[in-house]
């Protein structure tokens, strides 16, 4: 494929979001088995109508093959935590300003751009975990609807916390500035009524998953990181109505208490867990409960300018990631890749792969993480997070090993999803003939 029909091609089918009805034969030196965690050779997935239709085997006649020659096949990668309606900005008061003064068509327009950096770095899932003015709700749906390029959403509207909490957008305001104080509409409950409430409010308004602060934040200006701000009853109540509703659930959780609370609930993920104890690690590991630890954050920390009080916070925070995650490997806790994408710029989610490993986690056991695993804790098993017939036809192509050398994954030179090119450095492709 020459560079001209590449951009006829993105135009027409990566902006549509049609799929030409032709079958491709992807070829490449090796493919990523996310089920076991091993690389074959050679590797070979032949995709039709959107789906993988086989996994090895001859090419079919017709077929257009696509050669990625040294390179890796596997599944699109699967990031658990993002925050696609939101920029990276390390200037941090300046940012906040500049949240209070954009307009919501602004953010939507600036929320496209991140889904297509996010989806050409091979991410072609995300659960978006919190965002404001129910843009991301618009952002999945333009995404569906193939308006404009992106990965698939799974969306929370409002993350849910308590009056003054990291979830509550007033806690840094004078009182009176917005005429109200925050409430269910805005995500911030008080009580275990309110925040069932709040959860039948988010479902009605397109939220897939609901996502809640259990504890303080690095970044909320007014509270404690590790301080629990839900009681066990509304922790109860908030989750017991998402599942009930057929909803998964995420905490945001540095610290120990507050996820304690949030696993005794029955919450689905921890995110972060930047202060959690064995204790809570053993309850994570006997209950199946996920960690989602945002190793990636670190970056956006160190280029950002903060207040004393937010500095004093991250850098606290900064120096027990490594520790806990390694703890949280030792002890068999399931993990997913997750990054807190808008903490640091869009589209640089595989730096995660690489922090992973080094907190102990094999390089199969981080890919897996960002794959099958992923996949598991959104629910989507049936759908995304391996190359299998029947499959969802999310394929990325990265150069070399990534067993070798678990940086590959930030080259990525191949993406497609549902069956649709949306990148293909590489260019060669010819048809198949009978």
């Amino acid at each position: 494929m020459n560079a001209t029909k590449s951009a006829f091609v993105f135009l027409c089918v990566g902006i549509a979001g049609t799929a030409y009805p032709q079958t491709y034969a992807l070829r490449a030196a090796r493919l990523f088995d996310s089920t076991s965690g091993k690389v074959s050779a050679p590797g070979l997935v032949v995709v039709a109508n959107g789906k993988i239709q086989a996994v090895g085997g001859a090419v079919p006649a017709g077929a257009e093959v696509i050669d990625l020659g040294d390179a890796t096949l596997m599944p699109g990668f699967i990031d658990a935590h993002t925050h696609l309606t939101m920029d990276f900005d390390p200037n941090y008061n300046g940012a906040m300003l500049k949240a209070l003064q954009m307009t919501i068509a602004e953010k939507s327009i600036r929320a496209t751009v991140n889904a297509r950096k996010t989806l050409m770095a091979g991410f072609t899932t995300v659960r978006d975990v919190g965002s404001s003015d129910f843009i991301d709700v618009g952002l999945r749906n333009a995404i569906n609807t193939g308006m404009t390029p992106g990965p698939r959403m799974l969306v929370a509207v409002h993350a849910l916390g308590g009056t003054g909490g990291h979830c509550d957008d007033q806690d840094s305001f004078r009182h009176g500035l917005f005429g109200h104080e925050s409430g269910i509409e805005e995500g911030v409950v008080n009580t275990p009524d309110e925040a069932r409430r709040a959860v039948r409010f988010n479902i009605k308004y397109g939220a897939d998953v609901i996502k809640t602060c259990a504890s303080g934040g690095v970044l909320s200006p007014t509270d404690d990181v590790d301080v629990p701000q839900l009681s066990q009853e509304e922790l109860n109540g908030l989750v017991e109505e998402a599942h009930t509703l057929r909803r998964k659930t995420a905490a945001h959780a540095h610290g120990a208490e507050a996820a304690k609370r949030a696993i005794r609930a029955g919450i689905d993920s921890i995110e972060h867990g930047t202060f959690l104890d064995d204790e809570a690690l053993r309850m994570m590991h006997d209950r199946g409960t996920f960690l989602v630890p945002t190793l990636t954050v670190r970056v956006g920390i160190a280029e950002s300018r903060f207040p004393p009080l937010v500095q004093a916070k991250a850098d606290a925070a900064m120096k027990q990631q490594d520790a806990m995650v390694k703890r949280a490997v030792a002890l068999g806790v399931k993990i997913a890749l997750g990054t807190d994408a808008a903490v640091f710029p869009h589209g640089e989610n595989a730096l995660e792969f690489a922090f992973m490993a080094v907190d102990g986690m094999s390089n199969a056991q981080a890919l897996m993480a960002g794959t099958s695993s992923g996949a598991e804790l959104l629910g989507l098993t049936d759908k995304v997070g391996a190359l299998k017939p029947g499959m969802l036809a999310d394929i990325v192509g990265v150069p070399g090993n990534p067993l070798d050398d678990i940086k590959v994954t930030q080259q990525v030179n191949f993406v497609m999803k549902d069956g649709v090119i949306y990148r293909n450095d590489r260019g060669g492709s010819k048809f198949q003939g009978h």
